[in-house]
């Protein structure tokens, strides 16, 4: 698993997934000044790390996308073995 940069944006949001916290964009760019959640998410993720987004209706009947830190389901673990299997290596993809 990567680590990240305690300096770093990227760290603060898997900061606060890691301790159990679910995000929205509106709280990330409040608390955190994240411009792109999205981007941080997918870096965590490529990090080794099961990011999850789910979507919701806001109170105000806007739909919003909340992420949270997950464990991740035995059909990625188990296709993740198969591409190591066959050679596949995050620097050949």
């Amino acid at each position: 698993m990567k680590r990240f940069n305690p300096e770093t944006k990227t760290y603060k949001v898997f900061n606060a997934l890691y301790n159990g916290e679910a995000l929205t964009a509106a709280q990330a760019r409040k608390r955190f000044g994240v411009g792109n959640l999205s981007a941080e998410v997918t870096r965590i993720r490529q990090g080794g790390y099961a990011v999850y987004g789910n979507q919701r209706v806001a109170g105000n009947g806007v739909r919003v996308t909340e992420y949270e830190l997950g464990r991740p389901s035995r059909e990625i673990v188990a296709l993740g073995y198969k591409a190591k299997a066959m050679g596949l290596t995050l620097d050949t993809i």
